[in-house]
């Protein structure tokens, strides 16, 4: 399988905290892949040295076989590589259809977009993908009117509506109820084999994230501490010291 993210000895430090120290680590094309690791072991600050938020002090980033390292975020999100947070990045005085319409570099940027009627292929791809995130009766509603949930889930449409060709998910379910969660992870899996865009996962449910990766990454201290099938994380010794060892 092609590896289609390669991470190189990537290290980030803020002042003298090191937050990513010489990590490297690959993410397989068409894949699903979790990142998982107790709070403050370095997994969203990775993302964004990946997504280009913040220059990373050692270490290269390879997507699909560019050096991405040094690219801003603008970049990096048109070679197909976008990220949701774990706060959504909603427009909450906008409708669910003015975000999605935003999100569509068709329907242009800035004020003009804001300002533009929605129409044509824009109104089809929005209203389909809300449909899809189980959002179409609430299109004409203000974001910031959804629940928690269903708020993930517009972003979630947003993020599809640029057409991603990998997609970086910082905990998806964090904050959501049961039933919304299961039906995020039957979305994800859709997404990944229906429309073969690449997952990349951090998640704390760790219920979510062995029966939906294929492969994962366990961070610990900012370090990589292990990686491999669903099964071997579990059994990693490692891995439940740094769970149950109250690190």
């Amino acid at each position: 399988m092609t590896e289609q993210l390669v991470i190189t000895g990537v290290s980030k430090r803020f002042g003298g905290i090191v937050a990513n120290e010489s990590i490297s680590l690959s993410v397989p094309q068409g894949s699903i892949t979790g990142m998982i690791g107790p709070n403050g072991s370095g997994k969203t600050t990775l993302f964004n040295s990946i997504v280009g938020h913040h220059p990373v002090d050692g270490g290269s980033i390879t997507f699909e076989g560019r050096e991405i390292t040094r690219l801003r975020v603008p970049q990096i999100a048109r070679l197909g590589m976008i990220r949701t947070f774990q706060q959504t990045r909603i427009f909450g005085k906008m409708t669910c259809m003015q975000n999605m319409a935003i999100s569509d570099a068709d329907h242009g940027y800035g004020l003009a977009a804001l300002l533009k009627p929605i129409s044509g292929e824009t109104r089809d791809r929005s209203e389909a993908l809300l449909d899809f995130c189980g959002l179409h009766s609430k299109r004409h509603l203000l974001a910031g009117d959804l629940s928690f949930g269903q708020q993930k889930l517009l972003e979630f449409a947003m993020a599809l509506m640029i057409r991603p060709r990998m997609l970086l998910l910082d905990e998806p379910t964090a904050g959501i109820n049961p039933t919304l969660i299961n039906g995020l992870i039957e979305r994800l899996i859709r997404v990944n084999q229906d429309l073969g865009i690449t997952l990349f996962v951090i998640e704390h449910n760790m219920r979510v994230i062995m029966n939906l990766a294929e492969n994962i990454h366990c961070l610990a201290y900012g370090k990589l501490l292990a990686s491999g099938t669903p099964d071997d994380i579990r059994n990693d010794e490692r891995v439940i010291d740094a769970y149950l060892g109250g690190h």
